[in-house]
């Protein structure tokens, strides 16, 4: 068994109760005559955001999702169930919903065998406690005193923070048993700088499926909030394009074509 499989059960499944002889029996009560395909997806997401602004933690989240969805295809019909309830009494009836598509035939047993690892892209690693609250204020702190020390026509400062887990599980009556588990940081800075009585903004940011500590190496939230300042600096300085009657040479040819379709 993957690593994978055993994180999307002990998140998954354990929490409930659940086990994979329950999906076992699912999955055997989803098969029959006239069933061509049918499957089990499982997900749990975690998702928490920080934002602040002028040096002030303004807003705070952290949500919790999950719930499953139970397929059936038979031909050219599919019968969908869901539910946000993991336990097993509903699960089976959100099965029996997804499986009257299909009213002949008797149910069959289904073991799951699991699947083949494959090729990891990303470490299955929860971000969200990857730093501590302190260590994710001091961060946020320090990308908002960065850049208000770069020029002081910088007179707005939001950065927002935000750190979520999807873990998935896939079960299908063909044995196979899969999962996933995927995260993913976020950094954005946002400045407004004003001269004269002009206020211009700009924006960077970048993310990654990684740990939150992907910020703090080689200086990223650092070079975010920099790149923000430039923009906004940059739009500052910037004047109206020529705009009005002006003299156009065009070739023979495509060039004339053009013009006329657009």
């Amino acid at each position: 068994m993957s690593d994978l499989i055993q994180i999307a059960q002990q998140n998954i499944l354990a929490p409930v109760g659940l086990a994979e002889s329950d999906l076992d029996r699912m999955l055997g009560e989803l098969t029959g005559q006239g069933v061509d395909a049918a499957d089990l997806y499982f997900q749990s997401s975690r998702l928490e955001s920080w934002v602040l602004e002028d040096g002030i933690i303004k807003e705070g989240a952290h949500n919790i999702e999950q719930g499953a969805g139970i397929r059936v295809i038979s031909g050219e019909k599919t019968g969908f169930a869901y539910s946000d309830e993991l336990q097993l009494p509903t699960l089976q009836e959100a099965a029996r919903a997804a499986r009257a598509i299909t009213r002949s035939g008797s149910s069959q047993s289904v073991q799951i065998a699991g699947s083949p690892i494959a090729n990891q892209l990303y470490a299955p690693l929860n971000p969200l406690p990857s730093l501590n609250e302190a260590e994710k204020v001091e961060l946020l702190q320090a990308l908002d005193r960065e850049a208000r020390k770069q020029d002081p026509r910088v007179k707005q400062v939001i950065v927002s923070l935000v750190a979520a887990q999807d873990i998935i599980l896939v079960a299908a009556i063909d044995g196979t048993l899969s999962a996933d588990v995927r995260p993913l940081v976020r950094l954005n800075v946002h400045v407004i700088a004003e001269q004269n009585g002009r206020r211009e903004q700009g924006s960077s940011g970048g993310g990654a499926r990684q740990s939150l500590d992907y910020f703090l190496q080689e200086s990223r939230g650092l070079e975010y909030a920099r790149e923000a300042v430039r923009q906004a600096l940059v739009n500052l300085d910037a004047v109206d394009a020529p705009a009005g009657s002006m003299p156009v040479v065009l070739g023979p040819g495509w060039p004339g074509v053009l013009l006329h379709e657009a």
